[in-house]
Parts: C-alpha cells; sequence; structure tokens
C-alpha cells in the first residue's frame, strides 16, 4: 500500500521554495506516494508549480493565532483521508495539534516547542551536522537514523509561457525580444537584508544602456524601495512590485535572462527557476539558506561582524552590504558578455 504523507509546511516563500528537495525526495524513494503539503493559502502558487505535490491543503488559520479549537476541528476533518505519516517543517507546538487530532499514525519532527505526546517520531536535531535548513527539511523524509545524500535535490518550479503572456498583457507590458534583468530588491525581513537602492539603481541603469529590460519585483510593502530605484533610473524600468500576485510573479520571473536580488523569498523563487542569479547576503548567512541552484552567484562579504541575524544593522554602517559595489554585482553577473554584446 502505497504511503500517504501530509507535510505541515512552512510559511515563509523561501522556506516552502526548499521543501520542495524534500517533496522530490519522498517521490524520488516512493514513485507511488501521496504527498499532500498544508500551509497557508498564499503558498498554493508555488505548491501548484511542484508536480511531486499532488494535494495543498490551504490552512484556514490566521498568522500567530493558537485557534486551538480550530486546528483541532480541521485535524478531525482529515481523518478520512487516512494519512499515514505526517511531516511537520515548522517546530511550534500549535502545529502539532493538527496531525494528532488528524489520527495520523507517524508524527514525524523535531522536538521544537516541547511536543512530547503530540509527535511519536521526534529526531534529534544536529545543527553541526545539519547546517542549512534544506538539510533539516530533507531529514525529516529518511527513515530514523538513515543519513542525508551527499546531494539533494534542487527545487524546481515549472511554469507555463501563457500565465506569463496573460500576465504582461494584465499589466500593460509590450512583450519584446529585449533580455530582460529582474531585480528583486526588497526583504520582508528587514533593512539589515536589503542592499541599497542606489546600487540597485546603478546596476539597472548599467544594462538599460545595453539595451536590456529591467522588471521590479516585489510586494505591496516594497513600493517605496522600488519607487526610488525607478526614479533614479529616470523611470525606465518596469515596477511591478504590488501590481502581481505570487503565481504571476512567478511566471514572469521565469522570462528573465538574470535576476539579482537579496536574501529573499523571490531569491529562492529566481533559484528554482533555474535564473541566472547573483544573490547579495548582509546579515543573514548564505552556508544557512543558500540558493539552491547551480545557476547562483552568491555575494557576501563574511565582515567579523555578520551574519547578525538582525533586521536592522546593530552597529549603524551596514557595511556588509554597502561594501559589495555595483560593479561586483554586474562583473557577477553569468549574462554580462551578452550584455556587453547588446
Amino acid at each position: 500500500m502505497a504511503e500517504r504523507i501530509l507535510v505541515l509546511g512552512p510559511s515563509w516563500v523561501g522556506d516552502m521554495v526548499l521543501a520542495h528537495s524534500l517533496f522530490q525526495s519522498l517521490k524520488a524513494r516512493d514513485p507511488h506516494a501521496y504527498v499532500a503539503v498544508a500551509a497557508p493559502g498564499w503558498t498554493l502558487p508555488l505548491l501548484s508549480r511542484m508536480p511531486e505535490v499532488d494535494e495543498a491543503i490551504a490552512l484556514p488559520f490566521k498568522h500567530g493565532e493558537f485557534a486551538l479549537g480550530e486546528r483541532i476541528r480541521f485535524g478531525q476533518s482529515l481523518r478520512d483521508r487516512h494519512f499515514t505519516q505526517a511531516i511537520l517543517l515548522v517546530n511550534s507546538f500549535k502545529s502539532a495539534i493538527l496531525p494528532l487530532a488528524a489520527r495520523i499514525p507517524i508524527r514525524t519532527g523535531f522536538l521544537g516547542e516541547f511536543r512530547y505526546g503530540l509527535l511519536n517520531d521526534i529526531r534529534p536535531l544536529d545543527k553541526a551536522s545539519l547546517p542549512r535548513t534544506v538539510d533539516r527539511f530533507c531529514v525529516l523524509g529518511l527513515e530514523s537514523g538513515e543519513k542525508l545524500p551527499a546531494t539533494l535535490p534542487q527545487p524546481r518550479l515549472v511554469t507555463n509561457p501563457a500565465n506569463a503572456h496573460s500576465a504582461l498583457q494584465k499589466l500593460g507590458i509590450a512583450e519584446s525580444k529585449s533580455p530582460v534583468l529582474a531585480l528583486c530588491p526588497g526583504a520582508e525581513y528587514g533593512s539589515a537584508k536589503r542592499w541599497p537602492e542606489a546600487y540597485y539603481a546603478e546596476v539597472a541603469n548599467r544594462m538599460l544602456d545595453f539595451g536590456w529590460q529591467v522588471w521590479l519585483f516585489g510586494s505591496e510593502k516594497d513600493r517605496p524601495v522600488t519607487a526610488t530605484i525607478n526614479r533614479l533610473t529616470q523611470g525606465r524600468c518596469q515596477d511591478l512590485s504590488g501590481r502581481t500576485s505570487l503565481g504571476e510573479a512567478i511566471d514572469l520571473m521565469a522570462l528573465a535572462s538574470a535576476v539579482v536580488s537579496n536574501d529573499s523569498g523571490l531569491m529562492h523563487v529566481a533559484a528554482a527557476l533555474q535564473r541566472p542569479l547573483v544573490a547579495v547576503y548582509g546579515s543573514s548567512d548564505p552556508s544557512h539558506t543558500p540558493p539552491m541552484s547551480n545557476e547562483a552567484k552568491i555575494l557576501s562579504l563574511g565582515l567579523s561582524c555578520s551574519p547578525c541575524f538582525k533586521r536592522e544593522c546593530p552597529l549603524g554602517h551596514l557595511r556588509c552590504l554597502r561594501e559589495i559595489t555595483p560593479a561586483q554585482v554586474i562583473e557577477s553577473l553569468p549574462t554580462l558578455e551578452v550584455a556587453q554584446r547588446s
């Protein structure tokens, strides 16, 4: 009998992209396994682009709320689905209530917030031997004590060009044969992960002068950042920030010839789309959440004060980002030679 696995997925874009390595591993282990992922509703556009996910289940809970009764009732509603195992990628106490209420016989995860009794397949978390988030996700898909393989499958999002065409029409952007540079200057975590707007604008101006298009990606919260960049390029960029759904952003980014991004969810999306990528790291650690792609180039200075994992620079100088120059980013673009010939 094929396994029926319910994965309790993460809430961050980047983490959900990295979780695709686990989904692929589960299918490689048992091609007949049924893999369902329960996560916040906004993650469904990501999950729909992962062929290994047989079903995406939108969780109805608001971010941060405990909602004990609602979690129990939702778990009870899943009992007739006969899941054989739950894998929890979230370490909170409340996340373990649902699979227990669903009477899933094997409930696998790290101990997290004292989840004795809620989980019955508790795995040890050795952060030294599992330095990356993707390692910690994938080890939960193995038998207890089994070692991770030397190479993990890279996340790969599948897109439909017709979706991108529809999004371009909606945005009023004419299709062109000119190469596209996608810039992702936002970072919801905080300013200590954001490369300066003026630096992004310098890169954009250089590529615009080469005849490229430049598209600015981000959420509604990133609009002040992208507006500044567009102003510094005399309005020559296409500012998509806050104008696309997550699904549209994914399909449009698949059209990019190159991407420059802070360490953010969109950085992981670009990596999973196998786009040539320059990833700029400041307060975060590229050894913990690197882009899982052979097409990615990481720029990180490794200063004595970084990674500090702070939302804002505690020293006030933001040297970890300000000392990564636009020239370094431009030189790191895998498509630079193409740009110079354009």
